[in-house]
């Protein structure tokens, strides 16, 4: 005998609807405008979570705004670029000897080091 499993997500709010909700959707009743966007992180009691099918069909009062939206196709975070100048900028500031007031400079003291990063103390 399989038991079923438990579904994770909240369902959609529509009546009778079982289907996962992949969006939410709130009204701002002094601009008239309805909102759908991703699904909220938690469930609020004024907004009203949607399946996709429910979503695509949505509509709003006659005379009020509809702003739809969609989430970024690319995954937002820091790029290639991004990532390399940090590297970069972490290997320069990791380089650098240390000026005394005679003018004689030391290398920085390493405590400890493990593939490419090391310790260094203050």
């Amino acid at each position: 005998m399989t038991r079923p499993q438990p579904r994770t997500g909240r369902l959609c709010s529509r009546v009778g609807c079982r289907h996962l909700a992949t969006k939410t959707l709130t009204y701002i009743y002094a601009d008239s405008t309805a909102v759908l966007g991703p699904l909220a992180t938690f469930s609020e009691p004024h907004a009203y979570d949607l399946c996709d099918q429910h979503s695509l069909r949505m509509s709003a009062p006659v005379g009020w705004t509809v702003i739809k939206h969609e989430p970024e196709s690319v995954a937002s975070g820091p790029t290639n670029d991004d990532l390399m100048a940090i590297a970069d900028a972490v290997r320069e500031a990791g380089s650098r000897t240390v000026p005394t007031p005679t003018g004689i400079e030391i290398p920085p003291l390493e405590i400890g080091r493990r593939g490419h990063l090391r310790a260094i103390p203050n």
